[in-house]
């Protein structure tokens, strides 16, 4: 019989790297991880790590191994939700993953939402995630739901064992100085922009790389006067007259008085969804938090 507690060490390995970071990741001790895997190991009577300079690393039975435990964990964590849903009380700890703008936006007023219904029975704990790291996260059981995005140019695959709640659907918006030639127009094409400066957002980001296909679906390639993360220092930079640079609505709320924000007349849109790892909406915590993100969210914008 596998111990499930090993199966997790294994699991934890493959997700970490190394010894010393899946014990970290766990909370015990590097010499505690390798005793385990070694007790693993005669349990399913093949060898499962093999070291590699100072580092263990899978075989290819640990492989399969980790592939059948994510399933394993998968399965404990709907359980775990399945017997939360039958208790009475609504409680518990829900870690959530949320993006920049998510985290700004959409979970304070879900979490004074919750704390008006149920004061601090359920407790939102909040990492700030882009969907890249945040979705791995989730699969991982790091963390209970995530906050994603997906432009329509580029839609995002989501993990096995997820299922998907679309909360709003947003337009992308370009943003300019009040005093550009174009502000007059009610639409903007793109092509008519090529000439102008960007602000961009940062180069490992989804989104830098849905403002290079809408330019370059307009015919140009975007020159950036400026990099940067949050879509609100972006709107400042515009209203400095460094450029120009495409934000989505849900971003767009609060800009500066010389900051216009113009319809493409070739919409992008954006997708805001939560993601939870499959059934775990059972269990009452995590139910009545994506119902208040829901609420939050106020469909399309």
């Amino acid at each position: 019989m596998l111990d499930v507690r090993r199966l997790r060490l294994l699991h934890a390995l493959s997700v970490h790297g190394t010894v010393t970071a899946a014990a970290e990741a766990l909370h015990v001790t590097s010499p505690a991880v390798s005793q385990q895997l070694a007790a693993l190991e005669r349990e399913a009577g093949v060898t499962l790590v093999e070291r590699e300079g100072r580092r263990l690393t899978l075989t290819r039975a640990g492989q399969v191994l980790v592939a059948h435990t994510q399933l394993v964990l998968d399965q404990l964590a709907a359980a775990e939700a399945d017997l939360a849903g039958l208790r009475a009380r609504v409680a518990g700890s829900v870690r959530v993953g949320a993006f920049v703008t998510a985290a700004a936006r959409l979970v304070p007023p879900a979490v004074r939402s919750l704390r008006a219904s149920y004061g601090e029975a359920v407790d939102v704990v909040v990492h700030e995630m882009e969907p890249e790291e945040s979705l791995p996260a989730l699969r991982r059981g790091e963390i209970d739901l995530a906050l994603v995005h997906a432009y329509d140019l580029m839609p995002r695959d989501v993990p096995p064992s997820c299922e998907v709640h679309e909360l709003l659907t947003e337009q992308v918006y370009v943003a300019m100085p009040t005093d550009d030639p174009l502000a007059a127009r009610e639409q903007v094409e793109l092509a008519e922009l090529a000439d102008r400066k960007w602000i961009m957002p940062r180069t490992d980001a989804s989104c830098h790389e849905m403002a290079q296909r809408a330019c370059g679906s307009a015919g140009f390639v975007p020159s950036p006067q400026a990099y940067c993360d949050d879509f609100g220092v972006m709107a400042g930079l515009v209203d400095a007259g460094l450029g120009v640079a495409l934000v989505p609505a849900l971003a767009a709320r609060r800009v500066p008085e010389g900051v216009l924000l113009k319809p493409m007349a070739r919409p992008v849109r954006r997708v805001v969804s939560a993601v939870l790892r499959t059934r775990t909406e059972a269990h009452p915590a995590v139910r009545v938090v994506l119902e208040r993100l829901a609420a939050a969210s106020g469909g399309d914008q």
